[in-house]
Parts: C-alpha cells; structure tokens; sequence
C-alpha cells in the first residue's frame, strides 16, 4: 500500500470513529429520561388548540360532556349551556373543567414554552454530527493575474514562458463536512443545560390550570354562601311580616312606625345577600363561558376525602414541586457550565472531509479532487480570561446548591404549616356538617316552612359551606406544594 493510500485509510478510520462517539453521546442523551415528578406539560382538561378529533358527545341535562383523544391523551371538556329556562345545573367539577377549557390560551403558553425548551434542546444535540456545508464562488478579474515565468535558456541568457497558473475568470464549488472530536465533550454539557430548561417548562406547565381550578372552587363556594346567606335574609323577613300578620289577627294595636322600620330593616337584610349573589353569579359565568344572566344552580360537592400523612407530602414536595425542581435544575445548569468553562484550556480538534471542483489554479491544482483531514487550535494566552471563566462558574455552581437547600428547607417548612392549616380546617368542617345534619333533625320535628328553622338552616349551611372552602383551599394548597396539577 502506498504512502497515499495508507494516508487516507487513516484519516477515513479517524472520521468514522468520530462520528461513532458522536452517535454513542447522542444515544447516551436520548437514554436519559425526565427527572421523577416532573409531569408532562398537557393537563387532562379540554384545550381546544391540541384537540384532533371528536370522539363522543352525549348530553346529561343542561351540561354537554365531550370525551377527545389528543396526542393519544384521552382528555374530558364540559361544554356549558342554560336549560330552556335560563337555568345551568352545575357540579363542582364541571365547572372546573369548563373554566380550564375557557383558560386554553393561558394553558397554550405553556405548552409552547415546553415546545420550544424541546426543539432548543434537539437542536443542541444536532451539534453531535458532521455540520455539512457548500460554498461557491464566481471571481473575474480586470486585469490578468500574470502569466510569465523566467528561466534560464541552455545558450544563457533569460527566457520568459507563459504559464497560466491563476485563471483570469474563476470558479469554484466546495462541499465540506466537518465533524467535531473535542468540542463534543463541551456539547454533552451544552444538552444538559437545554434539557433542565425543558424540564423547568414542565414543572410549570400546568399552574395556569391549578390557578384556575383554584379561583373557580373559591367563586363556587362563595356563590354557594351568599345564596344561603340570601335564603337566611328572606326567612328572617317573612318571620317579620308573619309576626304582624298575628299581631294584627289578634286585635293588638299595630304601630305603624314600628312595622314600617321592621318591614324596611328586613328589605335591607335581603338587598345585601341578593347583590352579592348577582355579582358572584356574573363572576362565575365569565368564568366559565356562560351568557349573562344565566341563572346558577349549584350543586353541593361530596365532602372532600384526604389521606395523607405529613412525611408523605413532605416526600412528594421534594420530589415534585416546581420551586425544588427549578432549584435542582439549576444547579445542574450550574455545574455543567463549570465543566465546560475548564474546557476552554483544551484544544478545539475536528476532523474534516470534502469534495471541490475549480477551476482558478491550474496546474497546481486538478480540477475536481475530495480531501479529508484534521484541524486543531489552540488559545496559548489570554491574560487570565480563563482562569476568571473557571472561578466564576465555580462560585455559581456552589451557589445553586446551596440555593437547592435552601428552596428545599422552605418548601418543607410550608408543607409542614400548610398540612397543619388542612388539619385545622378539616376538623371545623367536620364540626359544622355535624351542626347542620343536627339541625336537620330538629328541622323534621318541626311543621315544614317554618321561617325560623329556615333561617338556622340556612345559616349554618353557609357556614358549613366557608369551613369546607378553607379545608379545600388549604388542601389544593397542600397538593400545589407537592407538585399535584
């Protein structure tokens, strides 16, 4: 085997064994899954943008449920509607759902963050294989380049020889692949860093969703009081009028003045609760995608049932929770940055391969030809840029985790207060459905209608219904600690 040949069969087995460590890194990257708790950015809510195709569709009463199949994600939409009287029975989660579909755009930035955080990271790993280019280039002069060289004649004397050596017109194609050797390594940090971003994307990707659900379930209960409240106002203003009706009955002298300031006491009462539930009634429709005016009937939710312990929250919200997931991101950004400032003191090596065709140097060079070879550079000196580079990057990273300890120090403390405030409230609304189902008994003893018994009824219910909004608000809190969406 010639010199020749023995020089590209190695320079050909350099490229090939480049290009299968970049294959084994790339591998090595597409193996590594997403971090444990981190969730995938599509909630299981109607988002309208990412829906492909319907399903089903069935109608239950004055609320149409609408089952899709999107990404391969069976997702549930509750399409609202008042009845032909102007009235919508409504659930708890139906009007959760409903709300998260009317929020899709809110839904659709997230997703399109995660998207983009997705294709950034793609596109690092791209940086793995040969970047393959071509180049052209057309070239006249206006004046002839020079075609004369001196030699020496056999007689003496100085002779000149035309030689065209650089065309006047000239032309060259060039198709080149350069694949790096150790940039690589530098690569490998660089796909580490886009994947924490994609995984930061994911872990906030469905808070518009949790926020959502979490204003609905505070307008639901609220409207659910301020009804109760409004059926108290009115009990307590026929037990008024009954009261003058017996007294006029009876023959006892009816003070007017009196029986006006009660009657008008009474109105009063009932103007306060009936504003508050108009106005809760039009929050919620804006909410949820209903016409104005739309009467609401609500339906009480079954009583909220939890089991968890303490450490098992606390061991999901380390796991989980959005604020640890960034933190430890973070600091995994942080160190592959350290490693990759540390890189700078190695040289850039890379192998390289084309094809040219040419026609601007002739005889030196063929007209079409292919090269492989190596490039390599070196920076010797840079007046300490480096080594600032390397400290730098060394202080972020311990920086970030100490920042990781931190964030998990504050995020156990507020899952420890929030699982006692669940605890608290749980107990109250145990205690204040025990009360109403109490009065319920006593209501049964009692002839029906009385406004009274109404009144107490009414009463108690509405604040049955604040301690069962504070226990599900303290729970949903709970669940957004431990990274529940």
């Amino acid at each position: 085997m010639t010199h020749h040949n023995l020089a590209w069969c190695r320079s050909a087995a350099l490229f090939l064994a480049t290009l299968f460590v970049s294959l084994g890194a790339w591998a090595q990257d597409a193996a590594d899954q997403t971090p444990q708790g981190i969730q995938s950015p599509l909630p299981v809510t109607a988002l309208p943008s990412v829906l492909h195709k319907v399903d089903l569709s069935f109608k239950t009463g004055s609320t149409e449920r609408v089952s899709f199949s999107a990404r391969g994600i069976a997702l549930a939409a509750t399409v609202l509607a008042p009845g032909s009287d102007g009235v919508c029975r409504l659930t708890l989660d139906e009007a959760k759902q409903a709300a998260a579909a009317a929020s899709s755009p809110l839904v659709r930035v997230g997703e399109l963050q995660v998207e983009a955080a997705k294709q950034h990271r793609l596109g690092v790993q791209a940086n793995y294989f040969p970047n393959i280019s071509t180049s052209f280039v057309d070239l006249h002069f206006n004046k002839h380049p020079g075609d004369v060289l001196t030699l020496e004649g056999p007689l003496g004397g100085m002779h000149q020889v035309p030689v065209n050596i650089i065309n006047k017109d000239q032309n060259s194609v060039n198709v080149m692949a350069v694949q790096p050797i150790t940039p690589l390594f530098a690569i490998y940090q660089l796909v580490k860093i886009a994947r924490a971003d994609e995984n930061i994307a994911r872990a906030k990707a469905g808070m518009p969703v949790t926020e959502a659900a979490s204003r609905v379930e505070k307008n639901f209960f609220d409207l659910l009081v301020a009804q109760r409240e409004l059926t108290s106002s009115k009990a307590d203003a026929r037990k008024i009028q009954a009261k003058w009706l017996t007294a006029s009955n009876s023959g006892t002298p009816v003070v007017s003045t009196e029986q006006e300031t009660d009657m008008i006491n009474a109105e009063k009462a009932v103007i306060g609760p009936a504003s508050k539930v108009k106005e809760l009634t039009a929050s919620l429709n804006e909410m949820l995608g209903l016409p104005d005016g739309t009467t609401l009937e609500l339906v009480p939710p079954d009583p909220l049932v939890e089991n968890i312990s303490q450490k098992e929250a606390t061991d999901k919200a380390m796991v989980a929770n959005a604020e640890v997931v960034e933190a430890e991101q973070t600091a995994i950004k942080a160190h592959a940055a350290a490693k990759i400032s540390k890189m700078e003191y190695a040289p850039t090596v890379g192998v390289l391969g084309g094809y040219a065709f040419q026609d601007s140097l002739n005889l030196v060079l063929p007209r079409s030809f292919g090269y492989i070879g190596a490039s390599a550079s070196w920076t010797i000196f840079n007046f300490g840029k480096r080594e600032h580079g390397v400290k730098e990057s060394k202080a972020n990273a311990e920086a970030a985790d100490l920042g990781v300890e931190l964030v998990r120090a504050k995020v156990a403390a507020a899952v420890k207060n929030s699982y006692f405030e669940m605890d608290r409230s749980r107990q109250l609304y145990q205690l204040a459905r025990q009360m109403v189902s109490a009065t319920q008994v006593v209501e049964a003893s009692y002839k029906p209608g009385d406004p009274e018994i109404e009144s107490a009824q009414a009463k108690m219910e509405a604040d049955m219904f604040r301690a069962e909004l504070e226990y599900r608000q303290a729970y949903a809190k709970l669940k957004a600690l431990m990274g529940a969406q």
